[in-house]
């Protein structure tokens, strides 16, 4: 027998599920078990929940209904525990966050043991670190790990893939510049988002080295001639005289961006090495767009310096923000949407209009949907000759495939307006 056969007769689980406890993971297992047994033969998947805590997997199994479903007991700080999970499995989906304190482990065990994996971490330092750390361990093994699977950064990434291919097909072109403006969106916290985001302000109050290196916007870019070009940032308040909109700064912008110049990258610069693309909240016109702009301006510079600092940072998580574990009602959930826009040019003054919309909580009901279906497609529609093992985005991996997916069982949209 081969060393990949063995391989194959060891995974028993075509997707495992770590962290099934969270509060994003039981979103995740109630869809999975959901989708797994309503839809077509093609859905025939054997999967798994995993976690450290027996008993509140136990709960999670009887709060989808299925009895049968497998636990596997793994902890980040057991590697040996990480080791045995990621060998019984073709797929893990982790929602273990803050990454940057527990996710190195997974990643390492699921690189060592060619095992796909995707998440939904929004942390840029995270998957730098993993990035330099296990791209050639994972393109060895062939495991292909694909972070970023939620609303960070799926909507961005495939909404730009969706508005080139749009761009291509109507002029012969790619467009040079995408903006992309947040129209509406509503949603809620979790404890879990929360948490990852004051790990990060709290690295970068450590280490001031870390603020440059996470300005680049070619941080995620790892080619030896990654491109150089002026990204303009949405970051202060700012009249849109084109839209004629107040706009503002957009906190996911910072791996948003991130994940979509790597893509160009990884699709061969397809997008043009002067590519330029940004981020940013779109509000009214008048004095009410203007008083929002500059509120909502204020209001995440206060939040980032708060969370820089210990004594503001405890104090807040003490008393203002959501508790690990706490998160959007399933009313607020189903009754939160989200509505992005893309304005498209290209180097000859043609223009594409496209939105990507979502019928959920975008962080919650939406994510848990986009992280699943990210998760099958890789099992189910991209086989390792077509990606081969390392650190890949969401478009660059599934790109059109996983659009289709989403829109077929996520209640995300992909449409071209007309310009």
């Amino acid at each position: 027998m081969t060393n990949e056969n063995i391989k194959n007769s060891q995974q028993k689980y075509g997707i495992v599920l770590y962290g099934a406890t969270s509060f994003v993971g039981q979103l995740v297992a109630a869809y999975l078990q959901k989708f797994l047994t309503e839809g077509s033969a093609d859905n025939e998947v054997s999967w798994a929940i995993a976690g450290r805590n027996q008993q509140k997997l136990q709960q999670v199994k009887e709060q989808v209904g299925n009895t049968e479903l497998p636990i596997i007991i793994a902890d980040s700080d057991d590697a040996d525990s990480l080791n045995k999970m990621a060998a019984q499995a073709k797929v893990i989906i982790s929602t273990v966050g803050p990454y940057l304190k527990y996710g190195e482990p997974l990643i390492k065990a699921c690189a060592e043991n060619g095992t796909d994996y995707v998440d939904l971490t929004g942390e840029a330092l995270f998957i730098k670190n993993m990035l330099d750390k296990y791209q050639q361990t994972a393109k060895d093994s062939g495991a292909r790990i694909v972070n970023s699977c939620g609303f960070d950064s799926l909507p961005s990434d495939l909404g730009v893939l969706f508005t080139q291919n749009c761009a291509q097909k109507e002029h012969g072109e790619y467009c040079e510049t995408i903006n992309m403006r947040v129209k509406a969106a509503k949603g809620g916290l979790s404890g879990g988002t929360v948490s990852s985001m004051a790990t990060i302000f709290e690295e970068l109050g450590k280490d001031k080295s870390l603020r440059k290196q996470l300005a680049n916007p070619y941080l995620l870019n790892d080619d030896d001639n990654r491109p150089n070009v002026r990204q303009e940032n949405v970051n202060l308040p700012q009249w849109d005289a084109e839209n004629e909109r107040w706009v503002a700064p957009f906190i996911m912008a910072s791996i948003n961006t991130r994940i979509v110049h790597r893509s160009n990258q990884l699709r061969d610069y397809q997008y043009g090495r002067d590519f330029k693309y940004d981020e940013a909240m779109w509000l009214p016109a008048g004095l009410k767009g203007r008083l929002m702009s500059y509120g909502m301006t204020a209001g995440i510079a206060g939040f980032a310096a708060s969370m820089m600092f210990k004594p503001s940072r405890d104090l807040l998580n003490e008393h203002v923000l959501p508790k690990s574990g706490d998160g959007p009602s399933k009313s607020e959930q189903e009754n939160g949407y989200f509505d992005i826009r893309f304005f498209g040019h290209t180097n000859n003054n043609q223009e594409v209009l496209t939105k990507v919309t979502g019928d959920k909580d975008p962080g919650y009901g939406s994510t848990c949907q986009m992280l699943a279906q990210s998760a099958l497609c890789l099992l189910q529609d991209i086989s390792k000759q077509e990606v081969e093992g390392g650190f890949w985005t969401p478009a660059a991996a599934m790109g059109e495939a996983l659009i289709e997916r989403l829109q077929d069982h996520a209640g995300i949209e992909f449409v071209e307006l007309s310009a």
